[in-house]
């Protein structure tokens, strides 16, 4: 039995690229808030952190200097101005990127305490709440966005990604094509819906999900991983390494690939590639040693079997084994 890993990893976050700001909200709030959008978008994450939280004190009015604590959300202000529940999102959304998950969570809760109708700020908060370990309460905020709002297609692509990690493939399955029935145009939809049906064993459909993911956006490494390891999974293993080479061309931090790739050098017989990938994946993720050693013996056996198989398909036509040797 063959072993290999493909991976779901999508849990997206929605940044508010624009809002319509209310009559009441100062411009220069709504400059910073411009100004942070501005600054994600260049990848200058603690600029964009400082931009929130100015609007967010302009967009506020603090009960008193002592009180002034940001850390705290709305706990310490008296908000006057409903586009700070914006302000609150998108600063959530910089710290959830820069790994601050409960300082993510504690913005996206004070959004929530302003405007708690905010679709967007479930989606991102079911996020961080799975970063932290919360699966309960991440489906439980995943299950209220899509109540508000049933045509936000990146909820359906978070809560399929939860049900797969949770073991229910089939509900993981109806989420992601909910989601592409939404937006077809959306391309990690297609390669999640790929990755499940890797599990599932159903590996054409599989491919022909990361065939659209790659035709809509042809830089997303995590198709060509996928792909991948559908590939290897049908024996097509020379194809599969050319995937798993896009992928790391595209970004050479994905372990997984590296992982697969190592397997697949094995069961080709090159100990020397395998042994390069297996070292870059655990440099990568230490995690990953055991079970990758583990599964380059059973890749070894699986080349053993596979040569065997060879040579007594082959010694079948009389005078023809010793060329098979």
């Amino acid at each position: 039995m063959r072993r290999y890993s493909a991976q779901v990893s999508l849990f997206g976050i929605i940044l508010f690229v624009y809002v319509c700001a209310l009559g009441q909200t100062p411009s220069s709030a709504i400059s910073h808030y411009r100004d942070g959008i501005k600054k994600v978008g260049t990848g200058d994450l603690d600029g964009a952190l400082e931009d929130y939280s100015r609007a967010i004190t302009i967009s506020s009015r603090f009960r008193n200097n002592k009180a002034r604590n940001e850390e705290n959300g709305s706990d310490a202000i008296i908000v006057i101005d409903p586009f700070t529940a914006y302000a609150y999102t998108n600063r959530g959304v910089v710290r959830y990127r820069k790994g601050d998950f409960d300082g993510a969570k504690r913005d996206f809760d004070s959004a929530l305490q302003i405007r708690p109708g905010l679709a967007e700020a479930y989606l991102n908060r079911a996020s961080a709440l799975r970063e932290l370990g919360d699966l309960e309460g991440s489906m439980a905020d995943l299950n209220k966005a899509i109540r508000l709002k049933p045509e936000l297609y990146e909820a359906f692509n978070n809560r399929g990604a939860l049900r797969h990690d949770l073991g229910d493939l089939q509900g993981a399955l109806d989420d992601f094509d909910q989601a592409i029935k939404i937006n077809s145009k959306s391309a990690e939809s297609y390669y999640l819906r790929g990755y499940t049906r890797i599990a599932l064993k159903n590996y054409q459909s599989a491919l022909r999900d990361f065939d659209s993911a790659i035709k809509l956006k042809p830089d997303l490494a995590e198709a060509y991983q996928g792909r991948g390891t559908a590939l290897m999974y049908q024996g097509r293993f020379d194809e599969a390494i050319t995937d798993f080479t896009r992928a790391l061309e595209r970004n050479p931090e994905i372990a997984w690939a590296y992982f697969n790739r190592s397997l697949s050098w094995v069961i080709k017989g090159d100990e020397t590639q395998a042994q390069a990938d297996f070292d870059r994946c655990v440099a990568l993720r230490p995690e990953l040693k055991k079970s990758l050693l583990e599964r380059a013996e059973l890749a070894r056996k699986i080349r053993s079997t596979r040569a065997h198989i060879k040579i007594n398909v082959s010694s079948q036509a009389p005078g023809r084994l010793d060329r098979n040797h």
